[in-house]
């Protein structure tokens, strides 16, 4: 699949937003500029589920646990960088260390956990359900019975996990103080840094001809296996990648919020993220990411402000939203363009095409797409067809 031409006015935007975003704590106090992180974390897990959901066509309702997973394996560090024998399981009568929580101790044990484990337990989950042909809106169910079954194990498991409370009362991280604002700072950063990296590394992967497999088993996917190609280990490999992009965000998250419990693993949460990837413009990367810091910021002012109507009018906001811009607030400008009067304006100020490069272009032009490039597309978004794979990437 040809690359598509990044607009240099893209590149301007994207700078000006990472300006704004390294100005920020300049503006801001302490406690806004945590909020601007917890949202910039949120980014990060919905920057994962899209390219889940956006290319590959999975819906997860469960990606919560994945996000949730990583948080606790920060906060469990975290935790015992504050207290030998955390409060909660003095309560509950413990007197030792559980085995699991031990190496825990260490932020270099603890960092790369808050990874592997979602990406261990998304491919645990992920490879018998592919295998066995579960896809569509059962894979959905599926993860929402999972996200509902997760919170109520550790809401149980009150000695080892906190129970409802969960784990909270932070101190320091890696050795460094929470209190301290230069920590805070730093957290931030690295946050931004890492929202930037993430978006970077999906750009490029859904750009290459694993992404335009993806696009394929999103579009087709018994065609694709009619071609030879095993989709389970694509859809398998790239819930195991969303789910530690996840699980990274979770770690990310609970330093700069303070708390983390079951309530984070539940259906709603997980809703949520694909209400952002929804709303930001499925299938886009930086649209997915961009809604994760639009509905984060309304739903905090609309609670500020309107504590009492603020689920009323936040839900009129997504449905407008929806039935405005279908394709999200990445496709406005495709939707703009698209308009009657805008196109009839373009086509004056290009004016009529020569008829020798007319018929030239359309001897070249695939049969598949208007623009010869062999995709068709809907909207902003790249549709892959099966035989547009390259047959050299089988598996």
């Amino acid at each position: 699949m040809p690359a598509r031409v990044t607009p240099r006015w893209s590149y301007l935007a994207y700078a000006v937003v990472v300006g704004v975003l390294l100005v920020l704590p300049l503006l801001l106090s302490d406690f806004r500029l945590a909020l601007v992180g917890k949202y910039l974390a949120f980014a990060v897990a919905a920057v994962g589920l899209d390219l889940l959901w956006g290319y590959a066509g999975v819906l997860s309702l469960g990606h919560g646990v994945f996000f949730s997973l990583g948080a606790y394996s920060m906060a469990m560090h975290m935790k015992l960088q504050s207290e030998e024998l955390p409060d909660f399981m003095v309560w509950s009568g413990l007197e030792q260390l559980p085995w699991f929580w031990e190496p825990f101790r260490h932020f270099v044990v603890a960092l790369p956990m808050a990874v592997v484990i979602p990406a261990l337990f998304a491919i645990i989950v992920g490879y018998p359900t592919f295998r066995s042909g579960i896809r569509g809106v059962y894979f959905s169910i599926l993860t929402q019975a999972l996200a509902l079954a997760m919170m109520i194990l550790f809401i149980g498991q009150q000695p080892f996990t906190g129970g409802t409370n969960g784990i909270t009362n932070f101190r320091s991280v890696a050795g460094l103080s929470l209190y301290s604002s230069g920590v805070r700072l730093g957290l931030y950063l690295v946050t931004v840094v890492t929202l930037i990296g993430v978006i970077v590394l999906a750009r490029w992967l859904v750009r290459t001809k694993t992404g335009t497999v993806l696009m394929a088993i999103r579009d087709g996917e018994n065609r694709l296996r009619f071609l030879g190609y095993n989709p389970v280990r694509y859809k398998v490999v790239t819930f195991a990648l969303s789910a530690a992009i996840a699980g990274f965000a979770g770690a990310l998250f609970v330093p700069q919020v303070g708390i983390i419990s079951p309530s984070s693993m539940g259906i709603l949460p997980s809703v949520e993220m694909a209400v952002w990837v929804a709303v930001g413009g499925r299938g886009t990367i930086v649209g997915a990411a961009a809604g994760a810091l639009v509905v984060n910021w309304a739903k905090t002012v609309f609670s500020e402000s309107l504590p009492e109507m603020w689920l009323y009018v936040f839900g009129a906001l997504f449905i407008g939203v929806v039935l405005l811009f279908p394709r999200g607030l990445a496709g406005i400008a495709g939707q703009i363009r698209e308009l009657p009067a805008v196109r009839s304006l373009r086509r004056r100020v290009a004016g009529p095409a020569p008829a020798a490069s007319s018929a030239a272009g359309a001897n070249h032009r695939s049969p598949l797409s208007p623009d010869g490039s062999g995709n068709r597309t809907t909207g902003d978004r790249p549709v892959a067809t099966a035989r547009n794979v390259d047959k050299d990437s089988r598996c």
